[in-house]
């Protein structure tokens, strides 16, 4: 109890033992990036906010070694996201200068994986910042949630744990979110969730299951080459090669193993800032041969560089719905694994004396993790919990549908995917000649989607979100794991929480429309184009991203600018009576225009934006 009086005390309000509860608008589980923005998204909408992270560092994975942006748009997608990701570029530039080394590490290239990089320590810095100077959040850290009281459709009240200690204390909340990595809230509150691979007949996807892929370096078939071209005029950074199923190996069965998981190491070349690697205790060789043993370390600002291995198959599942005691002994064994695998580059004498050579200047970054040995505070768990939420993201949804040059509109979009769906090994299964089992990069037949409100959204919850374990199937999965759209999702989740309590409503029963309307003029990106400025307060931006989730659009150009068609403006006019009535079906609305497109109609005297533009204005003061 002297704990908890001393806690209360510190979140700024008198304690007493017949005082044990805390209220908020928004209780935020989860200091990631994505629960980070949706608590600094509610706290600017006037919500006062309780921000919950498991230990004394916030930022997640960015915090912790991932070091790179993962995103395939270089344009602009969401306020906070780009806030953070202006920040971290000014402070390379104003730090170091334009033509300095760390500022040109830190810029993003054109392609593969060169989007941009920072240095852990700095994404902490910026979030802590970012954090404090908003007064209606409280940060309390070393705390998970241990219990959660549901009465009905309502989530009442989460009890918190202290980390190492039994003293808990219970908040309540109108709103709350689930922005853990592991949906540990969700699960607590007993919301049912997915963690196997789906078989590829549940959803008809076609490298769901069980899989083997084989690398080409050209298109295997015309239908490949054709989608990328079509994603080759898109405006995201490009990969080359291509993968080929190999039948009849890829049974496609339902699968329980996750994807491989590790450390993001922050490695060092610097005499003057790298720390040995020393012998691990339980050091075994024949162990680490058996693993990636040759792989490459990224270029991070400041001399340092990223490792992204090594990758162990087979102990990860069980990490999933393992208490945090045999979550961190998983952990350790992992990160034990690292430094051995380092060791083992450096002094093994089955390594080639070139190599060992090259590996001996390597050591751990000094000025990173430095009050945790040097090993970053999170392991990058690739794949978790996916909630069964009130729709499902799949495979389809990230991809072209028949006789269409775009993936599915959906009428409540709150964020966008664009990363290639992409998915580690599972298994320990091999045959030589194909990457390993589970392991799919969709290089090509990937397209910018749209992801529905209701996927954050559990069945039988209306005041609980959960904008980072959302509902999706393992395949779409890999086009939504990362963080810029965890950030998107936690700011549209606070939106969304903002809008519900000005409404005197719940998340569950919060009209959809009026959270696109929001997001739509707030310079979010929920319908991607190749050629609309989301940062621009011209009123057909905001009209494009709207009529974007309705099925408006036929591509990836909106081409706001040009004529209008009789033929669209048609369409467009029947389109806008159907929303109205409830009756329009953005994907079928999507294949009338592209027919309509390409008739030959005389133009109005007016643009498609002006015409998009007056609807917009109509439809949202009507």
């Amino acid at each position: 109890m002297k704990l908890i009086t001393l806690l209360f005390a510190f979140l700024g309000s008198i304690a007493t033992a017949a005082d044990p509860v805390r209220s908020y608008d928004l209780v935020v589980i989860g200091g990631t990036p994505g629960g980070i923005a949706c608590a600094v998204r509610g706290a600017r909408e006037g919500l006062t906010v309780l921000l919950v992270n498991r230990h004394e560092h916030i930022g997640g994975i960015m915090s912790s070694g991932l070091g790179v942006w993962d995103s395939q748009w270089e344009g602009k997608r969401s306020p906070i996201y780009d806030e953070t990701r202006a920040a971290f570029l000014e402070h390379y530039r104003t730090t170091y200068g334009e033509d300095s080394q760390q500022y040109r590490d830190a810029l993003p290239g054109k392609t593969g994986h060169t989007n941009g990089r920072y240095e852990p320590h700095i994404a902490e810095q910026f979030f802590n910042g970012l954090v404090a100077r908003e007064k209606n959040i409280t940060v309390l850290k070393n705390f998970i949630p241990a219990s959660v009281s549901v009465e009905g459709a309502l989530v009442k009240s989460v009890t918190l744990k202290a980390v190492g200690s039994q003293d808990e204390l219970t908040v309540q909340a109108q709103t709350f979110a689930d922005c853990t990595y592991e949906g540990d809230l969700a699960a607590l509150a007993k919301v049912p969730y997915r963690i196997a691979r789906e078989a590829r007949s549940e959803f008809n996807e076609p490298h769901a299951g069980l899989i083997f892929m084989r690398p080409v370096m050209e298109a295997p078939d015309a239908e490949t080459a054709r989608l990328s071209k079509l994603r080759d005029a898109l405006n995201l950074r490009k990969f080359s090669g291509f993968q080929q199923i190999l039948l009849p190996q890829s049974t496609g069965a339902a699968d329980p193993a996750v994807q491989a998981c590790n450390y993001r190491t922050m490695l060092t070349t610097d005499p003057a800032n790298r720390v040995p690697i020393e012998k691990p205790a339980n050091y075994d060789q024949y162990f680490l041969k058996s693993l990636e043993i040759f792989s490459g370390v990224e270029s991070i600002p400041n001399g340092k560089f990223g490792w992204n291995r090594p990758q162990i198959v087979g102990r990860q599942t069980a990490y999933v719905d393992a208490t945090w005691e045999e979550r961190q002994r998983i952990m350790d064994e992992h990160w034990e694994a690292t430094l051995g695998l380092l060791y083992f580059l450096q002094n093994d004498l089955t390594v080639p004396l070139l190599v060992r050579k090259a590996w001996l200047e390597y050591g751990l970054a000094k000025d990173e993790f430095a009050d945790n040995g040097h090993r970053p505070y999170e392991m990058y768990v690739r794949e978790l919990r996916r909630i069964k939420g009130r729709a499902i993201y799949t495979q389809h949804d990230a991809t072209l549908p028949p006789g269409l040059d775009r993936a599915p509109a959906h009428a409540d979009s709150v964020a966008m995917t664009e990363w290639y769906m992409d998915s580690h090994s599972c298994t320990p299964a091999r045959i030589a000649g194909m990457l390993e089992e589970g392991k799919v990069m969709l290089h090509q037949e990937t397209f910018p989607g749209q992801i529905p409100y209701r996927c954050l959204l559990p069945e039988q919850l209306d005041n609980l979100i959960v904008p980072i374990c959302i509902s999706a199937t393992h395949v779409a999965w890999g086009t939504v794991r990362l963080e810029p759209v965890f950030m998107q999702l936690g700011e549209s989740a606070g939106y969304a929480a903002a809008l519900a309590a000005q409404g005197n409503t719940t998340l569950g029963a919060l009209d959809p429309d009026l959270l696109v309307r929001k997001l739509a003029t707030s310079h979010t990106t929920i319908s991607f184009f190749n050629d609309v400025d989301i940062t621009s307060d011209a009123p057909q931006v905001a009209a494009s991203q709207y009529f974007g989730t309705k099925g408006f659009f036929a591509g990836y150009n909106a081409r706001l600018e040009a004529p209008l068609s009789e033929a669209v403006k048609a369409v467009w006019q029947d389109a806008a009576t159907k929303l109205q009535s409830g009756a329009l079906d953005p994907i079928q609305l999507a294949k009338i225009i592209q027919v309509a497109e390409a008739q030959e109609s005389p133009a109005t005297s007016e643009t498609r934006g002006a015409f998009l533009s007056a609807l917009f204005a109509k439809l949202t003061h009507p």
